[in-house]
This record gives structure tokens, C-alpha cells and sequence, in this order.
């Protein structure tokens, strides 16, 4: 059993998960200070409240905390457009990517060189064989044999 998760974790698709999940948590705490120290400061400068998270309204024995819902949707608006950017530019690439390549099989293409491939070791070139079985006798004979069909005299 153990043998099976050493074999799971280090697939590539995890780790690449694993590293995505780690990059991810150091991105929010970036934006997060990026929305607490500069964004929200700026936006106080025309409500004249620094701390978002301390602006409720009081219902009956229970608030609703607007301030720090507010501040949740403005790092999710960040993280998603950073995210939108970094997946838009990728796709730039992968196009471009691609472009190459067909561009690389048209130059073969008219070449005469597309779908020729390099081999390696040497390839012994195929003989026609010179022997086959008799389907009477099942012996071993030459290719150029055949049956004398002349009926024979019983006398």
C-alpha cells in the first residue's frame, strides 16, 4: 500500500498540483498585503475608513460584517485577473507555438521530406524467398515448381 502512494505522489500531475498549491498561497498573502496596504488606504482616502473588516450592520443580536466581505471580493477580483492575464499570455504562446510547427511541416511538405525518418541501425532489405511448402507433401521446394497434371496410361 505504501508502495502504491510513493508511486501516486510522485506522478508529475501531483507535484505540478502540490507546487501550484504552494505558489498559490504565497500569491495570496502578496495580495492580500497588496489589497490591505495600498488598495484599502486609497479607497479610505474617499470613505474616510481604513479597516474594511470593521464595517458591519447590526441586525437584531447579530452583524453583518459588509467591510471584510468587501475586502474578500476585492483579492478574489485581483487573483482572478492575474490569473486571467498569466493564462491569456500562455495561450499566446501555445498559438505561436503551433504556428511554428505547421509552419516547419510546410517547409518539409515541400521539401519532400515530411514523414521520412532517420533510422538508426541498419535494416536489412527484405529478399523474395526462393522456396515454399508443397501443399501435397509438405516438403520444402523451390518457388519455380509446379505439378505435372498429364494423366498417365493404366495399362
Amino acid at each position: 500500500m505504501f508502495k502504491e502512494f510513493k508511486e501516486f505522489a510522485l506522478k508529475g500531475n501531483i507535484m505540478d498540483l502540490a507546487v501550484g498549491v504552494i505558489i498559490g498561497g504565497a500569491f495570496q498573502k502578496i495580495v492580500n498585503s497588496l489589497v490591505n496596504d495600498i488598495i484599502m488606504p486609497v479607497i479610505a482616502i474617499f470613505t474616510g475608513k481604513v479597516d474594511f473588516s470593521e464595517l458591519t450592520v447590526k441586525v437584531g443580536e447579530s452583524s453583518i460584517k459588509y467591510g471584510s466581505f468587501i475586502t474578500a471580493i476585492v483579492n478574489f477580483l485581483i487573483i482572478a485577473f492575474s490569473i486571467f492575464l498569466v493564462i491569456r499570455y500562455m495561450n499566446k504562446l501555445n498559438k505561436k507555438l503551433e504556428k511554428i510547427k505547421q509552419e516547419e511541416i510546410e517547409k518539409l511538405k515541400k521539401k519532400g521530406r515530411f514523414g521520412i525518418r532517420k533510422i538508426d541501425k541498419e535494416v536489412e532489405p527484405e529478399t523474395t524467398p526462393t522456396t515454399k511448402i508443397c501443399p501435397y507433401c509438405f516438403t520444402e521446394i523451390s518457388i519455380k515448381a509446379t505439378i505435372n497434371r498429364r494423366k498417365t496410361d493404366t495399362r
